[in-house]
């Protein structure tokens, strides 16, 4: 089975998206008969982010992190979506298949466009699940892992597709299956909302040992005072330590906090130590990418070659259809 994830470059992977997106999708990649293929939006991020060198950063740390956690590019295959052209010359295909009505009733649009104003609404906000759309296409993906956000994105590029293939008469795409996690958690940030890079609020495992603990010392807490015991089911530190740490170690943390005299600062310092040695591995990649910037081309690059070479196959499928060959 082919499994196809997309992930935009829009920040640097914080630890939300590494337990709720990364570690499941190489999960799923290492699962036997399955097939992934995993490319960085960079395209995408062009409607949000307009600093090319702000851009480049993002894009290497994204593959640093994924080369990081153990994804496969000998099974599998890694790429810079604008490296590959095929993303939008099938984009313009699909626009001519794609009904306005469409793409203004798409609710990511419309929210989007309550908080730009119309006066910020670019033609690329607008045509953008049309490009998400050809990126799964033109790899006949069967399955796409997505938030529930984006259950309906999935539903128009199956519209679109089966619209090209009554068109034509014939497969000219496979139809993908959304699959959708009801399971996947929500992980807090350090002020209790959702971990997020536009709110502000996340961690960041790859930091500087310094400054990752200054970030873990701002997680809210209330001000129960050391010598009292604690509910640990209330504390933010208790539940990002209880996402990483062992039943054991769990369980420690909490006969510590409902027996008296631990504070929130020893849990904080515990959840620091924790993410230093259980990700300590993954660390040591990260950087090991991040300052060889020759062995991450050298990693992106064969990826784009493979990934190329299944987005030609499909392209030469719908120029042969369409009259362009």
């Amino acid at each position: 089975m082919r499994i196809l994830t997309g992930i935009q470059s829009s920040g640097r992977p914080h630890l939300g998206n590494i337990l709720g997106a990364i570690v499941p999708a190489i999960q799923l990649s290492e699962q036997t008969g399955n097939e992934s293929f995993l490319f960085i939006a960079d395209l995408h991020s062009l409607t949000t982010l307009r600093d090319g060198e702000t851009r480049r950063e993002y894009v290497r740390a994204i593959a640093a992190t994924w080369l990081a956690f153990g994804y496969d590019t000998d099974k599998n295959t890694i790429w810079r979506q604008s490296r590959v052209a095929e993303h939008t010359e099938l984009a313009w295909y699909l626009n001519c298949f794609t009904p306005m009505p469409m793409l203004q009733n798409a609710t990511s649009f419309k929210d989007k466009s309550d908080k730009l104003g119309s006066s910020a609404v670019s033609a690329g906000l607008f045509t953008y699940p049309i490009l998400q759309a050809a990126d799964i296409l033109l790899y006949d993906a069967h399955l796409v892992p997505v938030g529930k956000d984006q259950r309906q994105h999935i539903e128009m590029t199956r519209d679109i597709a089966s619209s090209v293939n009554h068109q034509y008469g014939s497969e000219v795409f496979v139809l993908p299956e959304p699959r959708i996690d009801e399971r996947i958690m929500t992980i807090p940030g350090i002020d209790g909302a959702k971990m997020s890079k536009s709110y502000g609020n996340y961690i960041d495992i790859f930091e500087a040992p310094n400054d990752l603990y200054k970030v873990i010392k701002k997680i809210k807490s209330d001000s129960t005072p050391l010598e009292e015991p604690k509910n640990p089911d209330m504390d933010i530190t208790f539940q990002l330590y209880s996402l990483i740490a062992s039943d054991e170690q769990v369980a420690q943390m909490r006969r510590n906090y409902e027996a008296g005299g631990y504070g929130y600062g020893h849990a904080k310092k515990e959840l620091y130590e924790l993410i230093l040695t259980k990700y300590a591995t993954e660390r040591e990649r990260f950087d090991f990418y991040m300052n060889n910037d020759a062995e991450l081309e050298k990693v992106l690059i064969a990826g784009e070659e493979k990934a190329r070479t299944v987005a030609r196959q499909t392209i030469g499928r719908v120029r042969t259809v369409m009259g362009f060959n």
